[in-house]
């Protein structure tokens, strides 16, 4: 077992505990597993942190230790067997062990999310559970959606909020369990290393950050530290807590618990400034009724562009994360607008290691050349500031309510795919006002082109991958992309733009009417993988799907804190 393999299996049974038995069956071998793991090509993720005061290291540190039992926390979300099933791989030092364990690691369980969710360990149950171990195991979603819904509106909310689980009482009724109760004992010890953290730092935004947060983990309160988040004006950029709601199959209702540790890239950050200047104008233009467009958006709109040093449960699970928008707090979005993290030595890595490789299956030669990285980084920013445009709160029938709430299952893909498009239409937006330069053109549709093929790659199964098929083959059916006679894909450059701005449209207006219908029948009819994109995505099976990072400077912080301790 590697060092760092170790560390997250120490941490997690330190926080939690338990033993289950396999029962052998047909699984995947030692080189089967090996040739799944190595899709995901490692990288070494280093920060220069010469310009970080010797001080601040040691934050840093107590960060990535509370992150850490991020990881903890995730894999207890993920499914109720993951903790005693990790410990049973710690204690197997065989070949096919190692193999399953590393796998494990990954995928933060049992399931192979590149392979449908496919189980790859014996004993575990056929399909990952689509609810994860947010809801009673036995129960249905039939059970539970019905159930909240006959709930009193206070208690209504409360169910479907981010920060609780729903569990069964002695009788087996349902009930009501914040998180803050759930995980106490691994929230108390994160707490702490944040209040550890909050003393040491120099930086006031940072401690009132890392103070509010650690509050939060025990009251379930995340607004104050949320607003807090949003004001961070220092050389470290955490992010900490319970974000996202994809793990959450069924509804799209809870939070999994993830971190990111990162230091600002000061110098990019004020080059992407510019674009989030523009907002409010791009979202007076959206090719939607005008009355969804939102007259007034929130004042705060920052962009980040960091360097990553850890990231860890959600943050750190099969395909990595290459930028977010957050906080996903309604109330603070309204007040505030959110925050745009982008994760360039990430992006830099996924670039290299599977976009470039992509590309020279996929395009022919003449069109690889118009392949370029800054084309994919500044998609990735306008996909994220894209999540804060277009309908957010909205009436239906008459009662105010969100996007998400409406959209339920399919709010994960439909939102991810209509930051997609959408950020191309606002990228060509600028270059015709003259804010972005106009070689930026050629090559943003043609790099968006081959990065659907690596999306897609990541399963459509996933919300991003998902949502990707969608709007490839939507793009193909109106002509805006093309297959060539040797099976590679081209951009149509005289519909493209036509291409863009239609399926912008549709997804902001089944946003706008909360249309759980349509979106249901868009995700059914395009959400699939139709033979010429399958010829294309078996020839790529040599080509890595994504990167498994290895934290080499965050291991050293680490080192160095526990030395001088």
């Amino acid at each position: 077992m590697t060092t760092r393999w170790a560390a997250l299996v120490v941490t997690t049974m330190l926080a939690c505990g338990g033993v289950i038995a396999a029962q052998e069956k047909s699984m995947p071998d030692t080189a089967t597993l090996q040739a799944m793991t190595a899709r995901f090509a490692p990288v070494d993720l280093t920060v220069d942190l010469s310009a970080v005061p010797a001080r601040e290291h040691q934050v840093l540190a107590k960060l990535v230790e509370a992150s850490q039992i991020m990881n903890a926390i995730f894999l207890r979300q993920v499914w109720a067997g993951n903790e005693s099933r990790l410990f049973q791989l710690a204690e197997d030092h065989s070949a096919l062990g190692q193999a399953r364990l590393h796998y494990f690691l990954i995928n933060k369980g049992p399931w192979s999310r590149l392979d449908h969710d496919e189980p790859f360990l014996p004993g575990v149950l056929a399909t990952k559970p689509e609810g994860a171990n947010f809801y009673p195991a036995g129960a249905t979603k039939a059970d539970v959606a019905a159930w909240i819904d006959k709930l009193p509106a206070d208690q209504k909310a409360r169910a479907t909020g981010f920060f609780t689980t729903i569990r069964r009482t002695a009788d087996g009724a349902f009930t009501i369990v914040p998180y803050s109760l759930e995980y106490q004992g691994e929230l108390a010890r994160a707490a702490q290393l944040l209040r550890d953290a909050a003393a040491l730092t120099a930086d006031p935004t940072l401690k009132s950050y890392l103070e509010k947060r650690a509050d939060a983990f025990l009251t379930d309160d995340y607004y104050p530290s949320d607003v807090a988040w949003m004001e961070l004006d220092g050389d470290i950029e955490p992010t900490i807590g319970p974000y996202e709601v994809y793990e959450d199959g069924w509804f799209n209702y809870k939070a999994a618990f993830e971190s990111y540790i990162t230091v600002r890239d000061e110098a990019e950050t004020k080059k992407l400034q510019t674009l989030g200047s523009h907002l409010q104008e791009i979202e007076n233009t959206l090719p939607i009724d005008p009355g969804y467009r939102n007259p007034h958006l929130g004042g705060m709109a920052p962009i980040r562009v960091v360097n990553e040093i850890y990231a860890a449960g959600d943050g750190n699970v099969g395909v990595q994360t290459a930028a977010f928008n957050l906080p996903n707090d309604e109330r603070v979005i309204r007040e505030k607008g959110s925050k745009r993290v982008m994760l360039r030595n990430v992006q830099q890595a996924k670039f290299r290691l599977t976009l470039v490789p992509i590309s020279r299956v996929v395009l022919s030669p003449a069109d690889q050349a118009n392949v370029s990285f800054d084309a994919f980084f500044t998609h990735t920013v306008m996909h994220e500031l894209m999540h804060g445009l277009g309908p957010h709160n909205i009436t239906v029938n008459g009662q105010a309510t969100t996007v998400r709430q409406e959209l339920k299952d399919t709010y994960s893909a439909i939102e991810e795919a209509k930051a997609d498009i959408s950020g191309l239409f606002a990228l060509q937006y600028l270059i015709d006002h003259g804010v972005l330069d106009k070689s930026l053109e050629r090559t943003m549709y043609t790099t968006f082109l081959a990065s659907a093929f690596r999306s897609i790659r990541f399963g459509i199964n996933e919300a991003h991958g998902l949502g990707q098929a969608v709007q490839l083959n939507y793009l193909l059916d109106h002509g805006a992309f093309e297959v060539h006679a040797d099976g590679t894909f081209a951009v149509n450059p005289a519909k493209i733009r036509d291409g863009v701005t239609s399926l912008t449209h549709e997804f902001m207006t089944i946003e706008a009417e909360g249309n759980v219908t349509k979106a249901r029948e868009m995700l059914k009819t395009l959400g699939v993988i139709r033979p010429p994109v399958q010829h294309l995505l078996d020839a790529l099976k040599s080509v890595p799907v994504d990167i498994e990072p290895r934290f080499t400077t965050a291991d050293g912080l680490v080192e160095a804190d526990r030395g001088g301790n």
